[in-house]
């Protein structure tokens, strides 16, 4: 049924004070419509008015040397001091409105936002009147505006007596987008978020910071690394062999090679290396990688990441890279949000370098106050079984040797990494990339590989890189024992990569980090949906299967109700 719109008459108390002209909508059982239809937020006249003259109400725009952002405006008159206009010089700005306030007969302020950033309009009849802009125009303006519209203003610089920077406005305002939705004052549901994440952002300056915020933690990224010598490179996506890490592929096919299998990118590594080969000495890239595991708070199949190579660098060039990057990045960041994305609130302390360090099977065996087995002994699987056992531990599956140690690592390691923390000399098993060598102190074969966590998430991995073709064959040879074991993530033997290491990789230093976790410890961000502009996977395939949705708008909140099959787990 047809929703209707009632106002809330405005009571001035004082005889300047300007107030909110709010929008409600009656009668709850009766509001609800779908909510791909304009009919819930606009009658049935007014679809037909803006039908019958769209050309009108969609204008294109013409050029103008007057037009100018936001943000340039603030940042050019940010002197003038209370009360001084620019009369001799106008300006045109274009964004939405995100609110106003009619202050009497003849005074209306709104507020127009514009790439995040927000600045006040004052439209006053008496200033209009050199463009012969009658009473009755002047409230047919009044009785038009609304939330969401997209106008384009043109008015003088001006600071208002209580300070506020605005564009006094010299005509009245030009629609250029109307809203065909009631824009809801806010949005708090995460499921009718996610589903509406345009709405979203619209509405919740913390969504928005959020995705800003990602751009310029990516930009910094890559300015520290071409500052540094580094040059950005695109490796392939699709191919038809995945590897570089750990992980189970997604596959797909090809039209142009039918009876080949194609894959997604698990990690950009092996790419990077034969550029390497190639004599590119320091390369980066920053891109998407996929991987076909589950979805969890901090997890997603596709993910981004930044993945360097540099030649000549050792394990502690790399931690000392990383602890420099971290530090000015988090400091980057905390400037952004103290003078730019302040909705973000991120309860993380300021990193400090140097960072601790962890020794992989030492830090396991003070924690559980016994030594682990020889790893290389063919008893070591059923001594670690008995080890799960005894502490009442979760057996992975299948009980591998790398999973077995990665879980004692989640269990006693991770929990340790509050503070940013580097987790060295991983063994031998768990890096198949990675160069080795036989740990003074402990006798072990361990990786030349770094860990870095911090609040108990992985965020960053480097090591140097095995650069033998031998080792390397036996290594991925070792790794075919845990697949016929039944790991299906467990690496293969790359016959065309280990070719490309004949010619000669120098001694090189490999680094990769989750972009996205980044974002989420610098955002304060406890989802990693949250950093990603349309949510997880989950919430982009759930947007595809929706059959049918339903729209309630209650006040200041909009609830979407969703009819669908429940997902199979």
């Amino acid at each position: 049924m047809r929703a209707t719109l009632h106002f809330l008459r405005p009571c001035l108390r004082s005889r300047y004070r300007p107030l909110f002209v709010r929008f409600r909508l009656l009668d709850i059982k009766q509001r609800q419509t779908h909510v791909g239809s304009v009919e819930n937020a606009v009658s049935q006249k007014k679809l037909s008015e803006l039908n019958g003259s769209s050309t009108a109400a969609y204008p294109r725009i013409l050029p103008s040397e007057s037009a100018i952002s936001c943000h340039d405006f603030v940042n050019q008159y940010r002197h003038l001091q209370r009360g001084e206009t620019v009369d001799n010089k106008y300006f045109t700005i274009r964004g939405r409105i995100y609110s106003f306030r009619i202050a009497g007969s003849k005074l209306v302020f709104i507020d127009i936002v514009q790439n995040g950033h927000r600045l006040q309009a004052v439209c006053e009849l008496s200033k209009l009147s050199a463009t012969t802009v009658t009473r009755e125009e002047f409230d047919g303006f009044r009785r038009a505006l609304k939330r969401g519209d997209i106008i384009s203003l043109r008015g003088y610089p001006h600071r208002t007596g209580r300070g506020e920077l605005s564009l006094l406005l010299i005509e009245l305002p030009q629609s250029l987008s109307p809203c065909l939705h009631q824009l809801p004052v806010g949005l708090h549901d995460q499921e009718t978020r996610i589903r509406n994440r345009h709405v979203d952002f619209l509405v919740n300056p913390q969504s928005a910071d959020r995705i800003r915020l990602r751009s310029e933690v990516i930009s910094y990224v890559r300015q520290f690394l071409v500052n540094s010598q580094h040059i950005e490179v695109q490796t392939p996506i699709l191919a038809d062999a995945a590897g570089g890490a750990v992980a189970q592929p997604f596959e797909t096919s090809s039209l142009e090679f039918p009876d080949r299998p194609m894959t997604l990118r698990i990690a950009p590594e092996l790419w990077l290396k034969r550029l390497m080969l190639g004599g590119f000495d320091r390369v980066f890239e920053i891109g998407s990688c996929f991987r076909n595991e589950g979805i969890d708070l901090i997890h997603n199949p596709e993910f981004t990441t930044c993945e360097f190579y540099r030649a000549y660098a050792d394990l502690e060039e790399l931690m000392g890279t990383t602890e420099k990057l971290i530090c000015g990045l988090s400091q980057h960041a905390d400037g952004l949000i103290r003078e730019i994305y302040k909705s973000l609130n991120p309860q993380v302390e300021m990193p400090k370098a140097p960072f601790h360090r962890l020794e992989f099977v030492p830090a396991i065996e003070a924690a559980i106050n016994r030594s682990l087995p020889d790893l290389e002994s063919p008893d070591v699987v059923s001594e670690l079984r008995q080890i799960f056992h005894a502490r009442d531990i979760l057996v992975p599956n299948p009980p591998t040797l790398p999973r077995l140690l990665n879980k004692l690592s989640d269990n006693y390691l991770e929990p340790q990494c509050s503070a940013p923390t580097f987790i060295v000399h991983h063994p031998e098993c768990l890096s198949p990339l990675s160069k080795s060598f036989t740990d003074p102190k402990t006798g072990r074969r361990v990786a030349a590989r770094a860990e870095l966590f911090i609040n108990g998430q992985e965020l960053a991995n480097m090591y140097e890189e095995e650069n033998s073709p031998f080792e390397q064959r036996r290594k991925f040879v070792e790794y075919l024992r845990y697949r016929e074991a039944g790991d299906a993530e467990s690496a293969v033997v790359d016959e065309n990569y280990l070719q490309a290491l004949e010619w000669g990789l120098p001694p090189t230093g490999g680094w990769g980090c989750g972009i996205d976790r980044l974002c989420m410890l610098l955002s304060g961000a406890s989802r990693i949906g949250d950093v990603l502009a349309f949510g997880s996977l989950r919430n982009v395939v759930a947007l595809g299967r929706t059959s049918s949705k339903e729209q309630t708008v209650d006040g200041d909140e909009t609830v979407v109700q969703t009819t669908r099959k429940p997902q199979a787990r």
